[in-house]
């Protein structure tokens, strides 16, 4: 796994966007795409708190991208995300061609601290994204960002007792 530092620039964007979703009262998931040639074209985070369990980033950002860009300008973007993708949003990824995918915790990874913290589980099994898109180029976890999004998603665990999937 090779993370470079504009990739640890854009996960900590992802942070910074995830932070803004608990702050919102939603779980804290923030999500970039960034084209070929470094440009950012597309950032979300969750807005789950509205009633619509799917309003993730990552799904967002292939939504935007199957209307917006050609299949060979999706194959060269990198989607950054704070959270591995749920199987919804790697099987949207998968089917609208987007290259490389960046994260900095994995699900086995939250849903380790979530267990701990005794919150509820996800509603859908964790999978890896290579176990819904095998083709995938994915990299990830980013040690780095462990400490900072654990205590995130804690906060929101410890608040909400709701399911942390994204």
């Amino acid at each position: 796994m090779s993370i470079s530092e504009v990739d640890l620039e854009h996960l900590r964007r992802c942070v910074a966007l995830a932070r803004t979703a608990l702050e919102a009262g939603d779980e804290p998931f923030g999500s970039v795409l960034v084209s070929g040639a470094g440009e950012v074209l597309f950032e979300d985070h969750n807005h789950v708190v509205a009633g619509d369990p799917t309003r993730h980033p990552e799904l967002a950002i292939a939504q935007w991208a199957g209307a917006h860009l050609s299949g060979p300008e999706r194959a060269a973007c990198t989607v950054y995300t704070s959270g591995e993708h749920c199987a919804m949003c790697a099987a949207a990824h998968g089917w609208v061609g987007l290259g490389r995918i960046v994260y900095a915790v994995s699900s086995a990874q939250l849903g380790a601290w979530r267990s701990a913290w005794g919150a509820a589980p996800s509603p859908v099994t964790p999978l890896a994204i290579r176990d819904v898109v095998p083709g995938a180029v994915v990299e990830g976890p980013v040690p780095e960002l462990e400490d900072e999004l654990r205590a995130l998603h804690e906060a929101f665990a410890r608040r909400s007792g709701g399911p942390g999937s994204s």
